[in-house]
């Protein structure tokens, strides 16, 4: 075939002209990149002693769009274009940054608009949850790992976001299992969804840690949600459980007079008094059974609560070592990262379904920078708890 000469500027017309066509400017990155990898491949011809062998087909993305290249073979299967490595470095690149910006709160039009300033307009809604397919298999990976076997303490909690479901929306609780492993650092082990909360999900999810590696826990923090100790019993019979106190304390506030909150929140806090080195279980309990007779003369609601067996579970903590029973009577770490699930929901209104908030939730998890430190003193706790050094 004999070659063709074109001077530079019948090049430049013949280019403008294919530019200018509709998706032009993709055709044209389409046909220069394939030059460029056909070139690359007759150096390497000749340097390694290789034959051409046709093309194989690659998609990838350029300035917004899909592109189909034709990639040069060689017939020893030695031959990888250069400019593959580049483009899937970049291709990644923009993943990462795409799903970052989604998981900082953006929604997926909001991540289109920053895109369109960075590399053009015209990347879709579509093809920014094109692009999160890659995170979808990321997360979906994380949550099915392996956990260890042994975890001294657990604590559960459930959110509740706005998700739809066909044609209707409804607030659907989110369950999150944050563990803290014998090396001390923290990481959450499961989020998983349900339409209601419930002590027999509960069960379900703690019975699917099994599943995944966990035998052992020494204690799990919860609120006070009916049943959870006989679902914590059910898996982990060894485990104690610990209910959180700031929820009881709102539970009691709920039950009085403006005039009188002050009052008891500050009877409240003699109740549980957490840096008394000598306070047992049975003192914290009889301190509660004060506070209930002093309040349930004007409240029986409170009285109740003095009469309710249950509510020793909320001084658990105090069989613990001093001082490190401010880390475990109170859901707060958890409570933590709930806010940050809410943080990054608040703008989106309702979720499109139950695969994208869990999508979301598993980032925010899997990016808290704060779980990589170890927790300073719980290793104080070495009767009930086994450490790593």
């Amino acid at each position: 075939m004999n070659k063709l000469h074109f001077t530079r500027e019948q090049i430049t017309k013949i280019l403008e002209e294919i530019a200018q066509k509709e998706g032009g400017l993709n055709e044209l990155m389409t046909l220069s990149l394939e030059a460029l990898m056909r070139a690359e491949r007759t150096v390497h011809n000749k340097e390694n002693q290789d034959v051409s062998n046709g093309y194989r087909r690659r998609k990838s993305f350029g300035h917004g769009k899909l592109l189909e290249l034709q990639v040069p073979r060689s017939r020893y299967g030695q031959f990888y274009p250069v400019l593959l490595s580049i483009l899937k470095d970049q291709e990644e690149e923009s993943k990462r940054l795409a799903f970052s910006l989604y998981g900082s709160g953006l929604t997926t039009e909001q991540v289109g608009e920053v895109f369109d300033e960075l590399y053009g307009r015209h990347y879709s809604k579509s093809n920014i949850s094109r692009i999160f397919d890659y995170a979808r298999e990321e997360v979906q990976a994380w949550m099915e790992r392996p956990l260890e076997a042994y975890y001294p303490i657990l604590y559960i909690d459930a959110v509740f976001i706005s998700t739809r479901r066909v044609d209707s929306v409804m607030k659907e609780a989110y369950y999150t299992i944050l563990g803290v492993r014998p090396d001390r650092r923290r990481e959450v082990l499961a989020i998983v969804n349900f339409p209601t909360e419930s002590s027999i999900a509960w069960q379900e999810v703690l019975g699917h840690l099994k599943t995944r590696g966990v035998r052992k826990v020494n204690l799990v923090v919860s609120d006070g949600l009916k049943g959870i100790e006989q679902a914590v019993a059910s898996e982990y019979p060894q485990a104690e459980v610990q209910l959180c106190v700031v929820h009881l304390e709102r539970n009691v506030q709920k039950h009085i007079r403006p005039k009188e909150k002050a009052a008891v929140s500050q009877d409240f806090k003699e109740v549980f008094d957490l840096n008394n080195k000598e306070d047992t279980i049975e003192n914290g309990w009889q301190r509660w059974l004060g506070f209930c007779r002093k309040w349930g003369t004007k409240y029986p609601s409170i009285k109740r609560m003095g009469e309710d067996q249950r509510n020793r579970l909320y001084f658990t903590c105090l069989g613990y070592d001093y001082r490190i029973r401010s880390m475990i009577y109170t859901t707060n770490w958890i409570e933590r990262l709930n806010r940050d699930y809410k943080r990054v929901t608040k703008m989106r209104g309702a979720l499109p379904n139950a695969e994208a908030t869990l999508l979301l939730l598993g980032r925010v998890a899997m990016t808290r920078k704060a779980y990589s430190r170890k927790i300073p003193k719980l290793d104080y706790e070495t009767e009930k708890f086994s450490w790593e050094e």
